[in-house]
């Protein structure tokens, strides 16, 4: 009997084998081989008359960026500065819109509906091309004369129209990109029991006070995640320079040495502010429910 069911045991373990090999045989080809290959490039010089050969070359290709290339610097600062602005003007946004759209209010499945339509609509090329046409400015515009009089924006003069306009188009392309989050959100929010607010209303805790003691710490794992994934999603936008210029150079001056090796620093770079954030978030949820235990052991007692 033992035998038998040894037998239907190894061959249960040889069948999930089976309909795995392709997913590890696809990861092999398609991930893991490139993945040597561009390490060994950004190391190296592709040498095309002795049938594309690396020749090793060291870490040139790294201090060219940084010493020589005048383009990538600034481009990379610029970058950054840009994501550190824009991801939490999103997690606040999405929690925001989350919590209304968590109320019982009217036409609640429209409203959720409407705010992720802009993420099926507006990702990759048809992203890049609505902000070629300089959409998220046009939107909502102030040079028009439609939002402020034109005597008024005379009198402020270009710069300070010119500053008010690209902030409204930071705004419209937050909301853009707050779909998924406003989702992960609100999927935290409806899984925080009635019972804790019931609670916290008979004890005559209002709203704000409501918000940091019980709404917060209980989404902490959602915030988490919706942090890291804003990040990630924000360095690797279809629309970030840096991409653009790593392609450039790849493919259209045919410098693959060295847009492997723009490629790996900016992709430790993200691996290491990742890394960085969840740490962070992680001790603070840590300590969150440490102190959250102490007071009910207190309460208890």
């Amino acid at each position: 009997m033992k035998k038998i069911k040894l037998n239907m045991r190894h061959k249960e373990i040889m069948e999930g084998y089976v309909f795995v090999l392709p997913f590890i045989l696809g990861l092999l080809m398609f991930f893991f081989f490139p993945l040597f290959v561009s390490i060994k490039l950004s190391f190296g010089k592709l040498d095309k008359v002795l049938g594309f050969e690396i020749i090793w070359l060291g870490i040139e290709n790294y201090l060219r960026a940084f010493l020589v290339d005048t383009s990538f610097v600034p481009m990379f600062i610029n970058v950054v500065k840009q994501t550190f602005i824009k991801v939490p003007l999103i997690i606040i946004a999405s929690l925001l819109i989350g919590i209304l759209l968590n109320k019982d209010i009217k036409f609640r499945g429209f409203f959720r509906t409407a705010f992720f339509i802009p993420f099926l609509l507006g990702m990759g090329d048809v992203m890049r091309q609505l902000l070629n046409l300089e959409v998220d400015k046009q939107v909502i515009s102030m040079a028009d004369g439609t939002l402020v009089p034109r005597e008024l924006l005379v009198y402020f003069g270009a710069n300070v129209v010119s500053a008010v306009d690209n902030f409204m188009g930071i705004i419209v392309l937050v909301l853009w990109n707050s779909g998924v989050q406003i989702l992960l959100f609100l999927s935290g929010l409806q899984s925080i029991p009635v019972s804790l607010y019931e609670a916290a209303k008979v004890d005559g805790a209002t709203e704000w006070e409501m918000f940091w003691k019980i709404t917060l710490p209980m989404i902490s794992p959602i915030m988490l995640l919706n942090i890291i994934y804003t990040l990630v999603d924000s360095f690797t936008d279809v629309t970030n320079p840096i991409l653009a210029y790593i392609q450039s150079n790849a493919f259209t001056s045919l410098r693959f040495e060295y847009a492997a090796a723009m490629g790996w620093i900016y992709f430790l770079f993200i691996i290491i502010v990742v890394v960085c954030v969840m740490s962070i978030l992680n001790r603070y949820i840590f300590l969150a429910e440490v102190k959250g235990g102490a007071k009910n052991d207190k309460k208890e007692g």
